[in-house]
């Protein structure tokens, strides 16, 4: 899976921390745990969910009717990786975002809460690494430069507060998601003066 920039950081515990973005298929990224962009009702449905759903099979879905009653926009709650663990993930987080109402109905707050509660919550599984889709970005269509923004700012911002995760990947489909992740992730190094790479430089 081709990396097309990354940004180094040092995380809480002082260990060496890496966000990366990659274009691909997030079901097949090596890591601990994988943020599935999810509904309030955590039933599973189209795009990045709809994916992960039926990549972690049946068990997904029925341990989330089993364990929660729906998920808060902005909140995250945590399963097992169901059969994405024959991938080597251990954890699905799954993280429900807002959908964009024309930006007045607070849903930068809750994109950020979204990706912050799903982070800490693979930090407090112990994940070492962690893949988000562009929450939000799809079909609840919140604007693509916006969440990018909104997304790679919240993830550094979490990131050097992690006790256990050095790798958080943005793992993205089509130019459009890549420009904006890239350049997103550009104006984050500069706000946080730390080292960005990029295959383009």
């Amino acid at each position: 899976m081709p990396e097309i920039a990354h940004l180094d950081l040092a995380n809480a515990a002082g260990a060496a921390a890496r966000i990366e973005l990659l274009a691909g298929d997030i079901t097949t990224v090596s890591v601990d745990a994988i943020v599935n962009a999810a509904n309030r009702q955590l039933a599973g449905g189209g795009g990045v969910d709809g994916a992960i759903h039926r990549a972690a099979g049946p068990e997904l879905a029925a341990e989330l009717s089993a364990g929660y009653d729906g998920c808060p926009t902005g909140s995250a709650v945590v399963t097992g990786p169901g059969r994405l663990a024959e991938h080597g993930v251990r954890w699905v987080v799954h993280a429900v975002g807002p959908i964009w109402r024309g930006g007045g109905q607070g849903e930068e707050e809750l994109l950020w809460s979204a990706y912050t509660r799903a982070l800490a919550l693979a930090d407090e599984q112990g994940a070492r690494s962690v893949a988000f889709p562009a929450i939000s970005a799809g079909v609840y269509g919140y604007p693509i430069d916006r969440a990018a923004a909104v997304a790679t700012a919240a993830v550094r911002d979490s990131l050097v507060g992690a006790h256990s995760i050095e790798r958080a990947v943005f793992v993205l489909f089509g130019p459009d998601a890549l420009r904006a992740f890239e350049l997103a992730l550009r104006n984050a190094a500069q706000a946080g003066a730390r080292t960005l790479s990029s295959k383009h430089d």
